[in-house]
């Protein structure tokens, strides 16, 4: 179940053919959805392009609180350029699923003089998941990625947002896209955010009859996180997806994210349509290095146009993570409970 299959249109624009991040040509994502005993965690995998490994794509970065962690953050910001897959799972496995990266691209790339930086990001699922048991494993990376495919993606409970919570609701992994000359992708992550302040399409989402979680003492309502990964095909600069990546963070805001003092609110944007860039580093059989790239740019009157598509989209990814979740009872018997669609769909109906 998605948003469009309650008639929740948000914005204007048309989207790919899966209202995917997938709509971006080349782009995969895989899930590997962990779920047992106190156990409610995984992790998610976005494939920018199959030659990623070997083949940087142009990246940019924005933080709207920083309480979490994106890795690789410091090296995008510095060479403006995405050299790996990027990973999504619960706080305390960050660095496994990073190191999981790494091995993957010394697998694809062989031995050689070159570093590998992956990022990863992360949400705390510490209420449904038994965060502290380490249940995420290399081999469940490697399984994410095997898995990584184009078209559909699994939303909700899986993947890395199989245990998080979105304002007070269910929440997880959602995705959308728009189309308007060049395509846009967005795939979230979505665990932040307080129920008093959601709002879709304008209108309040509170459902007073549907229980809040029942927090332990002293836990602030909205703590939580919320990653928010851009893909476009639009021949974009590193400074671009910059903007792209700090226009995602609107889309937050417009559904009511304030971006709270404890809640980890990361954003990150990237662009396939320049392709070419050299791998970092030299391999075992490199050649030196080409002194000049030919490059494209998006003119500066279009990112208008781009501003929209990633606002429209980040807005129904998190949605979609909402409504594609389901009811979890998890770790210490913590149960949070799903967006009722009846509910959502009469509130929607009934605004002026």
């Amino acid at each position: 179940m998605r948003a469009r299959d309650l008639g929740v249109v948000v914005g204007k624009h048309l989207t790919g053919p899966h209202n995917a991040i997938t709509d971006v040509p080349g782009v995969r994502v895989g899930h590997t959805t962990l779920q047992g005993e106190g156990v409610n965690t995984g992790v998610t995998v976005i494939v920018p392009h199959d030659d990623i490994w070997t083949e940087p794509v142009f990246a940019g970065s924005h933080v709207l609180n920083g309480s979490g962690e994106l890795t690789g953050l410091e090296w995008i910001r510095e060479s403006g350029e995405l050299t790996t897959a990027i990973g999504l799972t619960n706080t305390h496995s960050v660095g496994v699923v990073r190191d999981a990266l790494v091995a993957e691209q010394v697998r694809v790339r062989g031995d050689g003089a070159y570093w590998s930086l992956p990022v990863v990001g992360e949400t705390y699922d510490g209420f449904l998941n038994d965060i502290n048991g380490f249940h995420v494993h290399s081999e469940h990376v490697r399984a994410a990625l095997a898995s990584a495919s184009g078209g559909p993606v699994a939303e909700g409970n899986v993947g890395g947002g199989t245990g998080m919570i979105c304002h007070q609701f269910k929440g997880g992994i959602g995705t959308a896209s728009r189309v308007d000359g060049y395509t846009v992708g967005v795939l979230v992550q979505a665990n932040h955010g307080r129920r008093e302040r959601l709002r879709i399409n304008g209108v309040p989402v509170t459902q007073p009859d549907v229980p809040l979680p029942a927090y332990p003492p002293g836990y602030a309502p909205g703590s939580g996180s919320v990653i928010v990964i851009v893909a476009t095909d639009a021949p974009l600069l590193p400074h671009q997806c910059r903007r792209l990546a700090q226009r995602s963070a609107l889309g937050v805001g417009r559904l009511g994210g304030t971006g709270e003092q404890y809640s980890g609110d990361l954003m990150l944007a990237f662009a396939t349509g320049n392709r070419g860039i050299p791998p970092y580093g030299m391999t075992a059989d490199a050649d030196v290095m080409a002194p000049e790239i030919p490059l494209r740019m998006v003119g500066p009157q279009a990112m208008d146009l781009l501003f929209d598509l990633t606002i429209e989209a980040t807005e129904e990814a998190i949605v979609n993570a909402m409504v594609a979740a389901e009811t979890v009872t998890g770790h210490r018997g913590y149960t949070v409970h799903a967006i009722d669609h009846a509910l959502l769909t009469s509130a929607l109906e009934e605004s002026p």
